[in-house]
Order: structure tokens, then C-alpha cells, then sequence
């Protein structure tokens, strides 16, 4: 049976912003050993699956600091501390596009990395969106907002034209709501 590690110290390293570094020394139960562990402490996120009445993915291009890129992404980002994912959702959906939908229904939720993150991760599906307002982006932001067919969306990722493993994992989830009811 697999047992909790005893933390013998933890020690806070770096507040990025958005997230904290964390330096902890824990001892493994097997082996009575210490190990110096790393994790990152952050607000859970959201991840939106907006679609339009007529089946359009509302999407955001923009560069990513990691990889140096511009990916093609859904919208999402950091939950503000108590507020629900649906909120943050309608939140993130609206700063981020412009966009607001008739319903929002949360499709799942996962640990993006429990390796050395201490988040949840909250996919929602946001429908009957329409454009309602201009973009209120943070001074971090450059996005430009592109609607991509649903259809498309499976060779996207294919292609590669999509690489962001949690908005695959948004699709993911979106396609076994439809395929099973979302019966888990």
C-alpha cells in the first residue's frame, strides 16, 4: 500500500505572480530517506469550450512564453480565490473574446500535473455563445480571437495547428460528454 510521505520542512522560494516555488524535504515511508522535492503552489484554472449557435469554437491565438510560440488555444486562464469555475469561466470567456453564452455547464475536472502542482484544473462548456462586447485584456495579454468550426477540431490537433495538452484535454472531455451522456 502506498503511504503518504512525511514533510519534514517546507520552505516558500520564489512568489512568481502566479504561482509559488516551494522547496520541501519529505521522507519516503518505504525507505526512511529524505528527498529534497519541488512544487508549485497556484489558483486553480479554468478552461472554456465556447461554442457559437452555429457550432463555432471561439478560440484565442497568442504567444506563449514556454514554447516561444503562438499557439491557437480555447480561453482560460487563473480562478479568483472563491469564485465557482462557471463564473470564472463567464469571467475569462468575456475579458478574453468578447464572448458570453446562453449556458455554461462544468464537463470535468482534472489535477494538470499532481507531480509537483498542488491546482485543479476545471474544464467548462459554454454555449449558444455570441459577441457582446470589446476584448478587456490584462497588461500581460496580446490575443487574437479566431472561430474555428467544430469539425476542424480533430485535425487540428492532429496536425499539430493545436499542441496545448489542456486544451486537448478540453476537447477530450467535450467529446465524451456527447459520445456517453457525460456518465462517468
Amino acid at each position: 500500500m502506498i503511504r503518504p510521505w512525511k514533510i519534514e520542512s517546507s520552505q516558500q522560494l520564489l512568489d512568481c505572480r502566479i504561482f509559488q516555488v516551494y522547496h520541501d524535504v519529505t521522507v519516503n515511508p518505504r525507505t526512511g530517506q529524505p528527498h529534497d522535492m519541488y512544487r508549485l503552489e497556484q489558483p486553480n484554472w479554468v478552461n472554456i469550450i465556447p461554442l457559437t449557435p452555429d457550432n463555432q469554437v471561439v478560440m484565442v491565438e497568442q504567444w506563449r512564453h514556454g514554447t516561444r510560440t503562438v499557439e491557437l488555444e480555447t480561453p482560460g486562464g487563473l480562478m479568483d480565490a472563491g469564485e465557482s469555475p462557471e463564473a470564472s469561466a463567464r469571467r475569462e470567456l468575456l475579458e478574453e473574446t468578447g464572448y458570453a453564452p446562453d449556458k455554461i455547464e462544468l464537463l470535468s475536472t482534472v489535477n494538470p500535473n499532481p507531480a509537483i502542482q498542488n491546482n485543479r484544473q476545471y474544464y467548462v462548456l459554454a454555449t449558444g455563445c455570441r459577441r457582446v462586447a470589446e476584448l478587456k485584456l490584462d497588461h500581460a495579454e496580446d490575443i487574437i480571437v479566431r472561430l474555428v468550426p467544430l469539425a476542424e477540431i480533430p485535425d487540428l490537433i492532429r496536425t499539430g495547428k493545436i499542441t496545448h495538452g489542456i486544451v486537448i484535454g478540453g476537447f477530450y472531455w467535450l467529446n465524451d460528454q456527447r459520445t456517453t451522456g457525460g456518465a462517468r
